[in-house]
């Protein structure tokens, strides 16, 4: 299939949906998480192919830290911020045709939420529609202003609390603001009128919340089914009244956003130990004396027990809490400052036990008119391996295109499930943002802001390697041919000569 086919099937798909579902903010514009629908896929103009600090750069704005994607509607284009210093939190609304701020309003907060090491309270992508934002902060709760930033409502929230940080995004459909937030303290889906922020539903989530969940995926629409890919489960609710319509129970932590296509929703599902090469094996005690009994007591002392991996994220090992190991404490059963044979079975049978209450994770396609409890074998998987826990999939219609840690980028076709091929991107380390299609081109960005630039379809080609010169969480967004990417400190905007 030629590039010239593939970026005219994009479009016609794209066009498909904004037309079918007349949800979604005009097709130039990028109005939430991922460009409408979340669909992750731009079309018109091309991005520059080429880009970085000084290469293509039609602008640059020194902007205040943030994990939170550009959301572009007309000439505006918002951010979220966190100033640490100041402890403040603040929308920024930037002119997108001179990148200079058009006005900036600061969040009141009591408290700042807490989360991992590479979380930010920044991390939710703010939504528009053309007449209003609305931005959400696990510190705050959602605020929504008008274009000229002037506050329309707001709904206060208790302070969100979990491990990784409450980095969840809005989105805006029809008349309705959607949020699914999950944490320690509540677990909802919630609706409100987007213009008196008045509440019109909230479901309340059954499944408890733990410190393993993220539940950060930002919802999807389609037709009258709102898709939830939620703790331990997906599922579908009526967006008229929030009756749950489907759900199906998986081996996930809610973290990546779904992508429509056709009549599916493709989940990327994900647990920490889903799969062999997130649980590294384990030697027998006869291995550990042979290899690491330095004093040769036929016992293992502290300074002898070497890093084992209990769970582990092979790819991205330069992000912090990237695993859990073996203490020492724990297989020392008697504490008695050495490990016998008989205490190492007694901890490998416990890390095993463990171990078991993790399922298999894995690439779910599930049927949108589905009704009731979906069941297993109801599901199709397409693939259980190479599963990315943060960067969310997307697809051309025809593959499926999966970007994990390590830049490793795995093709599936669509309909089948059938590997087409899996590769490097030549991104290294962990990867946050999640990867995009334009102009027959998939575009895959690495946290230590290299951005791969690849041919769609079966026979991938690296057109470039494109170095920001710093950390890059955000995922970019893509409106007529300007790429803008926010970096760590800096938003750019990209576009070809």
């Amino acid at each position: 299939m030629t590039q010239t086919r593939l970026s005219s099937m994009i479009t016609r798909n794209i066009l498909f949906i904004g037309l079918a579902f007349n949800h979604f903010a005009a097709g130039a514009d990028w109005p939430q998480f991922r460009g409408a629908n979340s669909s992750g896929v731009a079309t018109g103009t091309a991005p520059p192919v080429e880009f970085g600090p000084g290469k293509n750069e039609l602008w640059r704005l020194p902007i205040g830290d943030g994990h939170s994607s550009p959301c572009i509607v007309g000439n505006s284009i918002f951010l979220t911020t966190y100033d640490k210093t100041q402890r403040q939190l603040a929308l920024v609304c930037i002119d997108r045709s001179k990148g200079a701020i058009r006005w900036e309003r600061d969040i009141p907060s009591d408290k700042i939420e807490k989360g991992h090491p590479s979380f930010n309270p920044a991390s939710g992508s703010p939504a528009s529609d053309g007449k209003r934002v609305v931005a959400y902060f696990g510190s705050f709760g959602l605020i929504c202003f008008d274009m000229e930033g002037e506050k329309l409502w707001e709904l206060k929230m208790p302070l969100a609390k979990s491990f990784g940080g409450n980095a969840a995004s809005p989105a805006i459909f029809g008349n309705k603001v959607i949020l699914y937030r999950g944490n320690h303290v509540d677990h909802f889906v919630l609706a409100l009128d987007k213009v008196t922020g008045k509440e019109l539903w909230r479901v309340q989530q059954e499944e408890p919340f733990t410190s393993e969940m993220a539940c950060t995926a930002c919802p999807v629409l389609s037709g009258n089914r709102l898709i939830i890919h939620s703790a331990r489960s997906v599922q579908a609710l009526d967006i008229s009244n929030g009756r749950q319509i489907w759900v199906t129970k998986c081996a996930t932590t809610g973290t990546s956003t779904p992508v429509l296509a056709g009549n599916e929703i493709i989940v990327a599902a994900w647990n920490k130990m889903g799969e062999p090469a997130l649980r590294p094996p384990i030697p027998s005690f006869k291995q550990l004396i042979t290899e690491h009994d330095n004093d040769g007591d036929k016992t293992i002392s502290r300074d002898e027990l070497p890093t084992l991996w209990i769970f582990h994220r092979p790819q991205g090992a330069e992000a912090p809490m990237n695993g859990g190991t073996i203490r020492f404490v724990s297989a020392d059963k008697n504490k008695d400052n050495e490990i016998t044979d008989n205490e190492w079975s007694e901890q490998v049978r416990g890390v095993e036990r463990f171990r078991s209450r993790y399922k298999t994770h894995g690439l779910l396609a599930i049927q949108i008119d589905s009704e009731g409890i979906i069941e297993d074998h109801e599901i199709r998987i397409l693939e259980k391996r190479g599963i990315p826990e943060v960067p969310s999939p997307l697809t051309d219609g025809t593959y499926v295109y999966l970007v994990k840690n390590g830049g490793i980028l795995t093709c599936l076709e669509l309909k089948t499930g059938k590997s087409v091929y899996q590769m490097r991107t030549g991104g290294r380390g962990t990867h946050y943002a999640s990867p995009l299609i334009a102009d027959g081109k998939l575009f895959s960005i690495a946290g230590n802001g290299r951005i791969t630039v690849l041919t769609l379809g079966p026979n991938p080609k690296i057109l470039a390697t494109n170095d920001m010169k710093e950390k890059v969480y955000a995922t970019p967004a893509i409106v007529e041919g300007t790429l803008y990417v926010r970096t760590h400190s800096t938003l750019f905007a990209f576009q070809a000569d």
